[in-house]
C-alpha cells in the first residue's frame, strides 16, 4: 500500500479504457481533481480495465492524452487493474478464509425466474440465496459475498447520510466470475487500498454501489476513504450521458480549443461561480482558482446539462 501523511488528501480518477471520454467524464475528473488539490493533496489515475471483452484498442492512451489537454495532470504512475491481479488474489483468500464468501452456480436466467421483483439498480434483480447454503450445481459460475442484514450507512460529503440494506437491494453479490475474473466491486477496493485513496469523488450513479464497497472494507479492515458524488450530467431529454454522448477525445480531434470553455462550464456546472474573466486564462489557471476557491457547499442538488 501507497504511505502517505495522515493529513494529505488522496483522491482519484479511475476510468475505463470502454470509450472516449464525455462531459459526464469531464464533471467526475475536475471534481476529483479539485477536492484533492484544494488542501495540497493528490490526484491519482487508475485505469479500470479489468473487463477485456469491451476495451477499445488505443483507448486508454486517448484517455491519457485527453486528461493533459485539460491540465488535469495526475501524481505518480497510471495504475492498471489489469496488473493487480495476484492482489485480488490474496483479499479474494483472505475472504474464503473467513468464511465470507461461498460458490454460486445459478444462471443469471435462473436468478430472474426465482427473483420476487426486480431491483433498477446496477446488480439487476436482487439474488435470492439459492447457494447460500452450499446447494452448488457442479460448475460454479460465481463467488458470492455474503450479505448481511443490518444496514450499512455512510455520510456522503455531498448527499449526506446514506443507508442501504444489502440483503434486501442486492442479496448476496459478486466479487469473482467462474471464469475466474474479479468483479469490480472487490476491485475497486483493493485498487483504492494499494494507491492510499483517502478520498473517492465520482458520479452520483455510483452512489447505490458504495454500501457493498464499504461492507468489503469492514469485512477486510480496510480503511474507509471518504465519499462524495457530484451530479450527473445529462442530456436535453434529462437521461445520463451513455459513452456515445458528448464526446471528448484527443483522439477525435474534438478537444483542441474548447478545452478553457469546457472548463470553465464545469466550474459553473459544480456550482463554484468562476469569475467571467477566468474563461480567458489557460487550463492550469482555471483548474488552479478551482481548486483555491472550491466550496462544497455550493455544489449543486442536482445535475444537468453542462449548458455549452
Amino acid at each position: 500500500m501507497a504511505t502517505f501523511p495522515d493529513h494529505l488528501v488522496v483522491g482519484r480518477f479511475a476510468p475505463s479504457p470502454t470509450g472516449a471520454l464525455h462531459t459526464g467524464s469531464l464533471v467526475a475528473a475536475v471534481g476529483s481533481y479539485l477536492m484533492a488539490k484544494q488542501g495540497g493533496g493528490r490526484w491519482v489515475l487508475r485505469l479500470d480495465d479489468l473487463d477485456r471483452s469491451r476495451q477499445v484498442p488505443g483507448m486508454a492512451d486517448d484517455i491519457l492524452r485527453t486528461l493533459e489537454s485539460f491540465g488535469l495532470l495526475w501524481d505518480g504512475e497510471v495504475a492498471f487493474q489489469s496488473r493487480h491481479q495476484d492482489d485480488y488474489q490474496h483479499f479474494f483468500e483472505l475472504l474464503q478464509q473467513a468464511g465470507s464468501i461461498y460458490p454460486c452456480s445459478c444462471s443469471r436466467k435462473e436468478i430472474a425466474r426465482s427473483a420476487s421483483a426486480p431491483h433498477p439498480g446496477d446488480e439487476g434483480v436482487r439474488y435470492p440465496g439459492s447457494c447460500r447454503d452450499g446447494k452448488t450445481g457442479a460448475a460454479i459460475r460465481s463467488w458470492r459475498v455474503r450479505a448481511p442484514e443490518a444496514e450499512i450507512c455512510f455520510s456522503d460529503l455531498r448527499n449526506g447520510r446514506y443507508c442501504q440494506k444489502l440483503s434486501a437491494v442486492s442479496g448476496d453479490f459478486v466479487i469473482r466470475r467462474g471464469d475466474g475474473e474479479f468483479a469490480y466491486q472487490l476491485a475497486v477496493v483493493v485498487d483504492d487500498y494499494l494507491a492510499g485513496v483517502n478520498q473517492v469523488v465520482r458520479g452520483d450513479d455510483l452512489l447505490s454501489s458504495t454500501p457493498r464497497q464499504i461492507y468489503l472494507q469492514k469485512l477486510l479492515g480496510l480503511p474507509q476513504p471518504d465519499y462524495c458524488h457530484l451530479p450527473l450530467v445529462t442530456g436535453p431529454d434529462g437521461l445520463k450521458l451513455s459513452k456515445r454522448d458528448h464526446l471528448i477525445s484527443s483522439q477525435l480531434g474534438n478537444v483542441v480549443g474548447r478545452e478553457r470553455s469546457l472548463l470553465f462550464a464545469v466550474l459553473h456546472f459544480l456550482g463554484q461561480n468562476p469569475p467571467a474573466e477566468l474563461a480567458e486564462c489557460p487550463p492550469a489557471a482555471i483548474l488552479e482558482w478551482g481548486a483555491t476557491h472550491f466550496q462544497l457547499l455550493h455544489l449543486p442538488a442536482h445535475g444537468g446539462t453542462l449548458g455549452i
